[in-house]
């Protein structure tokens, strides 16, 4: 059998609570609404007293003493029938009716619940107030905890509302001048009503506004830059442009580079949203691009939608073409600050070089910018990718390892700048401006960029001089090759193989727990084609006098072959050491040095006692001339 339609229940008490108590981050959130209360009763009486186009005032009181906070306008103020149809109803609001009525977008309220927000602060909340409908009659209501309440006729104020709150214990500290003007001048700061604290004169929301001063400021640079000084919370603005209408964006304001250092993972991003005047949201870094991390600002839009609790925003249509409108502002900002203000450029340039290589890569309007002029790290300290091009000769020449090691060395050496491939978005960044300048991209570490640096040594060694050379200078996992490299006083250059390096660390067991499943998929993937067991490879030059000398000893069969070899083992050893790569004993290292040099002394001595000159006739670096 049917049971029929039954309607629900509601536990008013346990509405209130949570309402009032969970449904705002902080009770702070209850002068904010107070305040937007008292701005649309204003905007009300604009739109339905027709000798009150203009005007109005909001005023905010603390009492430390009896601890109370109170919020007084001089809008439209309520009829008892109103009171009981809009102030004591959850979920009914008048100024969403007036808003379908008018279609007028200076009305903030939209969910009937802000009222609510008091009983979070306060034991009891009393509202008098007289309607312009009726001015010679007064009402109060009165509320201890929210669920019931008591309305009585009081003689009649000034047309307006005064709404007062008998603060809990544990909130007496919003009733501090202090605490209410650091929350109203940040809440209020876009508010067109002048909201005052207490008898003080001038409105804590008189603040001069960039984009809404009409005539144009003079010099509005500094307009902007004083705004974006004001409201940087954190940071000093190092240039500030405008964020204005775009598209199906409304959003208008001001965002500014901030002088925060950020690198590769830092988000900094530092955005305020205000609805129709009044702070929305704190912090909307969403609405920033992700490579955005420099960024903070003020916006403000009529068309942005916002969640219940009135401090965050819906991932609308609206949203997305806000996110689409300011990241083609900050973008264009950019531009202009290169063009217009170079010494702010510059400074932001030395600040943001790191991030700006990572943005550059997620807009190609910014790598338009950016390519010729952002700062790349190298060897030699932060070089553009234009000098580090002419420096390499044409080419850009990138060590994939970390600072420090092998390719330091071997650059030093050669006198040449190399890019840090392992800082945050050079690698990719170089990659793409090779591609736009039609350069040479040299890659150290890998198979392609070792073949590029370390060219073919042509005719072939023979296998039995191969396999000396291989006992004689390499160790387990080297694998010896012959070629041909500058400088050529560099005899042998020990290169870490980059591939077996990453399959070493993305196979060891602990990479499951700290590396996403879907990137060590991809990694192994790319680590498949390495077996690892060639950890890196020992380039011999054959262009070296020494390297040379040192195989017609061999060839020869001289005597001090192996102690030549010892050498240039040793010497291997204190290189990969030295950058920062060790491998192998430095110890028995520095003791087969020392070994050699005793031998050849020993030799020099024994043959100059033996020819009666006095003179070894061991000669500069040419080992194969060496007598033993």
């Amino acid at each position: 059998m049917s049971q029929g339609l039954r309607a629900t229940e509601v536990d008013l008490g346990g509405l209130v609570t949570v309402l009032a108590s969970h449904l705002y981050s902080t009770p702070l959130v209850a002068l904010r609404e107070l305040v937007q209360n008292g701005h649309d009763s204003i905007t009300r009486r604009r739109l339905e007293d027709p000798e009150r186009r203009s005007g109005g005032r909001i005023t905010v009181r603390g009492d430390t003493v009896r601890g109370t906070v109170s919020v007084e306008d001089d809008g439209a103020g309520l009829t008892e029938p109103e009171i009981h149809a809009y102030l004591a109803t959850v979920g009914t609001g008048y100024t969403r009716l007036l808003r379908e009525v008018t279609g007028s977008d200076e009305l903030i309220g939209a969910f009937g619940l802000g009222f609510l927000s008091a009983f979070a602060v306060a034991d009891e909340v009393t509202v008098t107030t007289t309607s312009h409908r009726e001015p010679g009659r007064g009402h109060r209501y009165r509320s201890v905890g929210g669920e019931q309440y008591s309305v009585e006729p009081v003689p009649a104020r000034t047309t307006g509302t005064l709404v007062e709150l008998r603060l809990k214990a544990e909130h007496a500290r919003i009733a501090d001048e202090e605490v209410l003007r650091d929350v109203l001048t940040r809440y209020c700061v876009l508010l067109p009503v002048a909201v005052h604290l207490g008898d003080e004169p001038e409105p804590l929301n008189a603040v001069p506004v960039p984009w809404r001063a009409d005539p144009v400021p003079e010099d509005l640079h500094t307009a902007r830059m004083g705004f974006a000084a004001r409201f940087g919370r954190r940071f000093e603005p190092l240039a500030a442009f405008p964020a204005a209408p775009r598209g199906d964006s409304d959003a208008t304001g001001l965002l500014w580079v901030q002088d925060g250092a950020t690198y590769g993972s830092s988000d900094n991003r530092d955005l305020a949203v205000y609805l129709r005047g009044m702070l929305l949201c704190e912090d909307a870094r969403d609405l920033l691009p992700r490579w955005a991390g420099f960024i903070g600002g003020v916006v403000e839009s009529t068309r942005l939608t916002p969640t219940a609790s009135r401090e965050d925003l819906q991932r609308d249509d609206h949203y997305r073409a806000v996110q689409s409108a300011l990241a083609d502002a900050i973008v264009d900002g950019l531009y202009e600050t290169a063009r217009l203000h170079p010494a702010a450029w510059r400074r932001i340039l030395a600040r943001h070089g790191q991030e700006l290589l990572g943005a550059a890569l997620c807009d190609d309007r910014l790598f338009t910018l950016l390519a010729d002029d952002v700062p790349v790290p190298t060897s030699q300290g932060d070089l553009t990718a234009g000098a580090l091009r002419a420096a390499g000769g044409g080419t850009l020449h990138i060590a994939l390892g970390s600072s420090g090691g092998f390719e330091e060395m071997l650059y030093r050496a050669m006198q040449l700048p190399i890019a840090r491939g392992d800082r945050y978005a050079v690698l990719p960044f170089l990659r793409r401006y090779g591609q736009l300048r039609g350069c040479r991209v040299v890659e150290l570490g890998s198979e392609d960029g070792n073949r590029a640096l370390f060219r073919d040594a042509g005719r072939p060694l023979a296998a039995d001089e191969t396999a000396w050379l291989s006992a004689a200078l390499a160790d387990d996992g080297e694998q010896l090759t012959p070629a041909r490299f500058a400088p050529a006083e560099l005899p042998l250059v020990l290169v870490p193989d980059r591939e077996a390096e990453l399959k070493q660390r993305i196979e060891d067991d602990r990479a499951d727990a700290r590396i996403p499943g879907a990137a060590l998929r991809l990694a192994r993937a790319f680590t498949a084609r390495t077996d690892g067991t060639v950890t890196a490879r020992l380039y011999l030059n054959l262009d070296s006098p020494a390297v040379r000398h040192l195989l017609d000893a061999y060839r020869d069969g001289h005597p001090g072959t192996s102690t030549a070899a010892g050498l240039l083992r040793s010497m291997k050893v204190i290189m990969t050491a030295a950058s920062g790569e060790s491998r192998g004993d430095l110890t028995a290292a520095l003791a087969g040095l020392g070994d050699a040099v005793a031998a050849l002394t020993a030799t020099g001595t024994a043959t100059a006692t033996a020819t009666g000159t006095g003179t070894a006739t061991t000669t500069g670096n040419n080992l194969g001339d060496a007598t033993v």
